[in-house]
């Protein structure tokens, strides 16, 4: 199972149209990690991108005058790429949120269409958010305390 971050719109571009909610997959991002650069543009992460690059060009300059083998400087790009590709989610995330987009629930289902599915159950049309029921996959069976967590029946209890 996959978890997912629901995005709304911004208020003044929200009418109540569900294809403008942005569900953004958490987790490792191969193709991100592999062509990260590609990726921001296909993502249109510019500033996230003018970053990268900047970044990269500061390391490599750093790198330069350090006189890094060419080894290590090899090994140091491929560190960059894998944390890109970790955190490539983080990075949407941020751009959603710099666009004024409200990060609103996190959602778990298989794939992109059963986490929509789920989280548009409990949605109205109305614009207003989703019931809070639809972002849980697992629910406390009837009866069981709130407050407890772990494997101990009661709070505070040790058998």
């Amino acid at each position: 199972m996959t978890i997912y971050t629901v995005h709304e719109p911004p208020a003044a571009n929200r009418p109540a149209d569900p294809d403008r909610y942005v569900f953004v997959r958490d987790g490792f991002h191969f193709w991100a990690f592999l062509l990260g650069p590609a990726w921001m543009i296909w993502r249109g992460l510019w500033l996230v991108l003018l970053c990268y690059a900047l970044a990269l060009l500061a390391l490599a300059a750093g790198l330069q005058a350090a006189k890094v083998p060419n080894g290590a400087a090899a090994a140091i790009g491929f560190l960059m790429a894998l944390l890109t590709g970790f955190e490539a989610s983080t990075l949407c995330r941020w751009t959603l949120r710099r666009r004024g987009f409200a990060e609103v629930a996190a959602v778990v289902g298989d794939d992109v269409e059963s986490a929509e599915r789920r989280f548009f159950a409990g949605w109205n049309g109305s614009g207003a958010r989703p019931a809070a029921v639809a972002a849980s996959p697992m629910r406390m069976p009837r009866g069981a305390a709130q407050d407890v967590v772990g494997f101990f029946p009661e709070p505070g209890g040790s058998r």
